[in-house]
């Protein structure tokens, strides 16, 4: 899928949940959204599920 399309997507998301939940649900969407986006962008740059798991279980001691 190509970026543009990508970006039209997230925009009519954040526009639906903008008009038919207000703006707590857009502003959930977006982060929601850009967590997602960096979460795939580590995903796709070598990191491993693993790695996050592993964080979190440290973060846990």
């Amino acid at each position: 899928m190509s970026t543009p399309v990508v970006g039209m997507a997230a925009g009519m998301a954040l526009a639906f949940a903008g008009f038919f939940g207000g703006f707590g649900a857009f502003l959930l969407v977006a982060a929601l959204g850009g967590l997602g986006w960096a979460l795939g962008r580590w995903v796709e740059g070598g990191g491993s599920v693993q790695d996050v798991r592993d964080a979190f279980e440290r973060s846990r001691r």
